[in-house]
């Protein structure tokens, strides 16, 4: 989503957003990523300015202090940046991809199920429902690589093994890693 995106050519408009309008956002994220409720404030605080910044295909950046905190194109759920992720590990559900897959998640590849199956890679024990925003950690490294959201459910691909497991939103080095909100 990210791998061409450079701030001339694809912000339109940036808006300050409203304290009620921040109130209803925090109660979204957090109904999004419930351990959030303990960080919230200290991610979005109260006396802060939030910005929404409008991209094109209906994407919507959410920066705070000129850094991206979360990303939503038009409706869909909202993913965490990489930095945030960073910041918060442990508030974020999150699959351990095995070595062999990190230079195709570095180029913008998607996930595929054997990539997460394999020695080395892991799925968490409780079942993730499709569409669920994940943190994608790899073997043997300690913060995550990149972000992206579930195809299929945990338990369908440890079954199914074959196909598509995740779909990447954004990864390390891509346009949203390197971009300065000013």
């Amino acid at each position: 989503m990210f791998k061409k995106f450079s701030a001339k050519d694809d912000i339109h408009s940036r808006t300050n957003v409203k304290s009620s309008v921040q109130r209803g956002l925090k109660l979204k994220l957090i109904e999004q990523f419930p351990k959030l409720e303990n960080v919230i404030d200290e991610i979005i605080p109260k006396k802060g300015q939030l910005v929404v910044i409008k991209c094109t295909d209906k994407l919507s950046l959410y920066a705070m202090d000129n850094e991206v905190l979360f990303y939503q194109h038009f409706d869909d759920p909202f993913v965490p940046s990489l930095k945030l992720i960073h910041k918060f590990a442990d508030c974020f559900p999150s699959v351990t991809v095995d070595r062999g897959a990190i230079k195709f998640i570095l180029s913008g590849a998607n996930i595929m199920c054997p990539g997460l199956t394999s020695k080395g890679a892991a799925l968490p024990d409780e079942n993730l429902p499709a569409g669920t925003v994940v943190a994608i950690l790899a073997e043997g490294k300690e913060t995550a690589l990149a972000v992206g959201k579930l195809i299929m459910d945990t338990d369908e691909i440890k079954k199914v093994n074959k196909g598509i497991g995740i779909e990447v939103g954004t990864h390390l080095g891509d346009g949203l890693w390197s971009l300065e909100v000013e």
